[in-house]
This record gives structure tokens, C-alpha cells and sequence, in this order.
């Protein structure tokens, strides 16, 4: 099958195809395929009907497993469309055979589906950051508790870092207390934003807190315990609302932990390990939801361009696309999305090449230098990749909304709702400032290589005045 012949060309750009084809497996082409014909014949016609499966009841929002979703859930499970996210080359025991660049491309086209093609293949956040948690860090009892019911999508699961009343987006802020009494892990705190937090079929939190305030290195100061969501104390406030979006049943709530008590196996990995748990969480997710987030601009692109054509939406005799800046709103959009997405197709090849290589702990010394410069390179390709992405989403769909007019900001059209989602990923898992921050931090260490090598440059400059007999200033 050539190139342009591939189901993916019509989701996705034929050039950005044509450039990581070859970098797929036969299983991971056939896979996409699948997928492809999975989102377009299954999913995309289920998505109204799923909506509209969600009772307006204020409490019955919050306890319904929606009939068309678990539909198409034993679909792709039938169809092998199942844990796509969860690699085999990092997670051998658990994983599909697919590499992060293999499932980055079928992560934009699951974000044509919005949350709901996420969920139907078991590919939704936060349950995917929890189950490699679980994978990579969880104990073989905590694995087959509660990691291989998460796998079989029998349960669901939430991750409980975000505090109120605290700036949490620096994790060393956290107050959530988690300490040991007896054979007890006792939790103590606030959370809010806790995604996934309401669905019923949630079981477990994973609960960031400090067990050790007082450790002199302050990234040793935090643990992460598995938390039953059903264990006494754990009391759900409320559902957050994101731009009037409750987002049930899954919800964003908030939570108060109360004296409650869990088994002391249920620490993962040690004490004093939360932050490595949660950086190593966050690499991969970062380019999942960035890669749904370009699937969403994509979407909205193309909604624009059959707006904008559409002979029933003339104005004053005009199409649409005639008017003002429409043309150029459609060209900056592809331009953005393209780069957007070979950025982020960039960032996943890294991961693996990376990751392949084993965790930077595993590596002995001598060769943990030798790639510090790999290593640098790749924190800031994740960082740049975070704040880049949900900016340029943003531009594309509000582009979108303003040809759609007033039924763009409407429930008629998935706009408003890709709109909320974006602008909320630009705060989730740390705000753009702090991403933008460190990006410049990376860069200005620079300054001193960029300084010598100036000085070289001018150095040889000055030898060749001498040889050439050049009077005067350059």
C-alpha cells in the first residue's frame, strides 16, 4: 500500500505519513488501518448518541456507564484495538507491540473521537498514566489487584496530585500528609481536580502527599499510595466545571482524604519516591494528549473548510471563504498544525530511542555523562512540545468557531467543547508559564558553548584578515 494509498492520509497529513512509514512495523500499519476504519465507521457515528445517553439528571449524570461507549468497547477488544498506549518495548510484560511514535500518530487520530474514542480502545486518561505507573513501578501484587482489572478495562482509576489552596503545580508544594502508623499508611488532605474521580466504576486513587516534610532534598519529600475509593474517609466534595462542562460521569472533583487508612503494601515503590513516579508518568503522556490535541485542530480545520464551501452559508451572494481572511485562516492553520505535529512526532521518536536505552539509574556513570547531552535535549523537546501544542489547537479551533458563527459556541458542533478541553490542557500537567520557564532556563545554559564558539569563529576570522591584507574594519 503506497503512502497516499494508507487510511491514515484521510485523518491526518499525507507528508508527515510519508516521513514516519517507514519507521512502522507491519503490525503497527495493520493496527492503524484498523483503527482508522474503527474511529470512522464506529466511533464517530456513536458520538451524539453517546451525549445523549448521559441522563440531565443531577445525580443520575453520576452513576450511568454509558450503553454506546461499552459497545464499542467489546468492538475493539474484537478487533485487537485495546492498551494501545502501553508499549511492549518499555512495558514487556504488559504491553502491545507498538513504539510511541507507532501510537503517537493513532493518538491524533484517536483526538478526532474526543475523550470517548480514548476511552472505547482503553486509551483514556488519567487510567493510562495509572496503569504504567502501576506497570512500572506497582509491586506484582499491587499489578495483579489492581493494574490487570484496569488492563481488562473492567475498572477505572483516578490520580489524586492537584491541592487546593496550594500552587500545586510545583509538586514540592504538596501538604497532603502520608504517614506510617503500625502496619497503616494514614492520608490526610485536600485535592480537587481530580479527574475521573466520579465515574462509578473508579476504584483506586493514586495519592501524591508528603511522608517525609522534612527530608533535606525536597524531591525525596513525597510518596504515592494507592487509595481504594471506597475506603472510609475519602469523602467526594463536589465535580469541578470546566468552562460550565461537568464532564459526567468521569467528572473533575473534589476530594477530601480524612484519616483514611490503607495497608502499608499499598506504598508504591517506597517511600519517598513520588516525584521519580510522577516525572516518569508524565513523559509519554505529554505527547499522547499533545498528538490527541492536534487530532482535535485537524478536526476543527476541517469542519471550517466545509463551512466556508458550503453554498447553503452564502453571505451578500459570497461562499464564506470569500470574505476578509478566511483563505488565510486556512492556510495558517495547516502550516500550524504541520509544524505542530512534526514537533511532536519528533518528540515521540526521542522516547524511543531514549527509553531503549534503559532508565538514566540503570546506566553507569561513565555513561550517563556521555549522553547528558541527549538527555537535555529530550527534557526540553517534551517541554517545548507542552506548551507549544495546546496554543496552536487553541488558534485553529477558534478559527473555526468564528466561521461557524454562533453555532460554533453551541452545542451543535463539537467546537466549544474541543475549545474547553484545549484551554484546560494548557494548565494541566503544569501551567504553560512553568514549561515556557524551563525551556528558557535550558537555553540560557547554553550561553557559555555559544560564547567560545563565537570567540573560535572570530579567532580564525582574524587569521584570515592577516592572510587576505583586508585594511580597515570588516
Amino acid at each position: 500500500m503506497s503512502s497516499l494509498a494508507h487510511p491514515v492520509v484521510e485523518f491526518t497529513s499525507s507528508s508527515s505519513w510519508a516521513m514516519v512509514e517507514d519507521k512502522f512495523s507491519p503490525y503497527g500499519k495493520e493496527t492503524l488501518a484498523k483503527l482508522v476504519k474503527f474511529i470512522k465507521e464506529e466511533v464517530l457515528p456513536a458520538e451524539r448518541i453517546a451525549h445523549a445517553q448521559i441522563p440531565t439528571d443531577p445525580e443520575a449524570r453520576w452513576k450511568v456507564i454509558v450503553p454506546a461507549i461499552e459497545d464499542l468497547k467489546a468492538k475493539a477488544k474484537k478487533l485487537g484495538l485495546w492498551n494501545l498506549f502501553l508499549s511492549q518495548r518499555h512495558y514487556p510484560k504488559h504491553g502491545v507491540p507498538l513504539t510511541n511514535l507507532e501510537y503517537a500518530v493513532m493518538a491524533e487520530v484517536l483526538g478526532r473521537g474526543g475523550h470517548m474514542a480514548s476511552e472505547a480502545v482503553n486509551c483514556a486518561a488519567p487510567d493510562t498514566g495509572n496503569m504504567e505507573v502501576l506497570a512500572r513501578y506497582g509491586s506484582p501484587e499491587q499489578q495483579k489487584k489492581w493494574l490487570e482489572p484496569l488492563l481488562r478495562g473492567e475498572t477505572r482509576s483516578a490520580f489524586a496530585m492537584t491541592e487546593r489552596f496550594v500552587s500545586s503545580s510545583d509538586a514540592t508544594n504538596i501538604r497532603t500528609s502520608i504517614r506510617q502508623e503500625g502496619n497503616e499508611i494514614v492520608i490526610n488532605g485536600h485535592k480537587w481536580w481530580i479527574s475521573n474521580a466520579g465515574d462509578p466504576r473508579c476504584v483506586l486513587h493514586l495519592v501524591l502527599g508528603k511522608s517525609d516534610a522534612n527530608n533535606s532534598d525536597r524531591y525525596q519529600q513525597q510518596s504515592i499510595v494507592i487509595v481504594p475509593a471506597n475506603a472510609p474517609g475519602v469523602k467526594i466534595v463536589r465535580p469541578m466545571r470546566v468552562f460550565g462542562y461537568d464532564d459526567a460521569p468521569e467528572g473533575h472533583c473534589e476530594i477530601i482524604y480524612d484519616n483514611v487508612r490503607v495497608p502499608l503494601e499499598n506504598l508504591v515503590l517506597g517511600w519517598g519516591k513520588g516525584f521519580e513516579i510522577i516525572q516518569g508518568r508524565l513523559g509519554p503522556g505529554r505527547i499522547h494528549h499533545c498528538m490527541r490535541s492536534i487530532g482535535s485542530a485537524q478536526l476543527a480545520l476541517d469542519l471550517m473548510i466545509q463551512r466556508v464551501t458550503d453554498p447553503s452559508r452564502k453571505t451578500f451572494g459570497k461562499y464564506l471563504h470569500e470574505h476578509g481572511t478566511v483563505v488565510s485562516d486556512i492556510a495558517k492553520s495547516v502550516a500550524e498544525i504541520e509544524s505542530a505535529r512534526l514537533l511532536v512526532l519528533s518528540a515521540a521518536q526521542q522516547i524511543d530511542k531514549f527509553q531503549a536505552k534503559g532508565a538514566m539509574r540503570e546506566i553507569a556513570i561513565a555513561k550517563v555523562r556521555d549522553h547528558l547531552d541527549v538527555l537535555r535535549d529530550f527534557i526540553r523537546l517534551i517541554f517545548y512540545v507542552k506548551f507549544v501544542v495546546p496554543s496552536m489547537a487553541l488558534q485553529v479551533v477558534d478559527r473555526a468557531i468564528q466561521a461557524y458563527g454562533a453555532e460554533g459556541v453551541s452545542q451543535d458542533q463539537p467546537l466549544a467543547y474541543a475549545w474547553a478541553g484545549l484551554r484546560t490542557l494548557r494548565l494541566a500537567d503544569g501551567p504553560d508559564a512553568v514549561h515556557i520557564q524551563q525551556v528558557g532556563q535550558r537555553e540560557l545554559k547554553r550561553a557559555p558553548v555559544l560564547a567560545a564558539r563565537t570567540a573560535e569563529i572570530r579567532k580564525r576570522e582574524k587569521q584570515l584578515v592577516e592572510l587576505y591584507g583586508i585594511k580597515g574594519e570588516l
